[in-house]
């Protein structure tokens, strides 16, 4: 049904990632309204009531609220020409909350209790290299130079290039990975050869927090939280730390500066100076 849709975000650049999302969610809200409603024909009036309802009715979370407006928005303007007012409907910024970190013992027993070589391979390299979801699925095999020890990440978040060090223990477990399952073009891909699916990854991690007995409150995102976060307490440089994760400033990496707590501990207790 959105499959013109599909192709004209294709051509406009997005990564698959976003595509998958907007499309996945947009077929979700069609078959929401019923097959007999199509999404363009509903009126303002119902438009909005519809989005609301399946906003509460699938108890959905802030980032998808937004994902699915923004992606209503687009194929409305650009599918049918028309603009759509959803400011109702946007919601609050959350509050801020500091995120649980998982600290370098629960990387590795995660790491270690993941007995799937592809799907070891996949964490390992989110963690080694601290991509986001998007960037490990859209890794292609030839974004790898094993004689310049480096990784090349095409277009990430926000239309950047950025080139990151190859590390020599992940090397060592992509070459046993590739031998067993010999991936063509993405260096990680799904059963019908095209790349994996976030959803897909998203389980596998699941699974390996479970398996490793891991109760802090930690998804996907959290292995590149931790990256980042074990870098800087091994005292890398924030401006490093940035141009590692591909941040457009250093104000978002900062982030990190309250979540460490390395150097909390060397802060002595004003009681040691009496």
């Amino acid at each position: 049904m959105f499959t013109e849709f599909e192709i004209l975000l294709k051509i406009k650049r997005y990564s698959p990632n976003t595509i998958s999302t907007y499309v996945g969610l947009l077929q979700s809200f069609s078959d929401y309204i019923g097959e007999f409603q199509e999404i363009y024909r509903l009126d303002a009036k119902h438009l909005l009531q519809k989005i609301r309802e399946i906003i509460i009715d699938k108890s959905y979370a802030y980032t998808t609220q937004k994902q699915l407006l923004s992606a209503l928005q687009l194929y409305l303007k650009e599918m049918h020409g028309r603009e759509t007012d959803f400011s109702t409907l946007r919601p609050r910024s959350p509050q801020k909350v500091l995120p649980d970190i998982l600290a370098l013992t629960e990387v590795k027993l995660i790491l270690d209790r993941t007995e799937n070589i592809k799907h070891k391979a996949m964490l390992t390299t989110i963690y080694a290299l601290g991509l986001r979801s998007g960037e490990l699925i859209d890794l292609e095999i030839v974004h790898l130079d094993g004689s310049r020890n480096t990784v090349f990440i095409k277009q990430a978040k926000g239309k950047k290039d950025r080139m990151l060090p190859f590390p020599e223990k992940l090397k060592e477990l992509l070459r046993a990975y590739y031998k067993t399952h010999k991936p063509k073009r993405f260096l990680f891909e799904g059963q019908d050869g095209g790349p994996y699916t976030a959803g897909s990854l998203r389980a596998v991690f699941k699974q390996a927090t479970k398996r490793a007995s891991i109760k802090k409150n930690v998804t996907l995102h959290s292995l590149r939280h931790a990256f980042a976060t074990h870098l800087l307490e091994s005292g890398t440089d924030l401006r490093v730390i940035q141009e590692l994760l591909g941040h457009n400033t250093i104000k978002t990496t900062m982030l990190y500066t309250h979540v460490t707590y390395a150097h909390l501990l060397k802060v002595k207790s004003p009681l040691e100076l009496l």
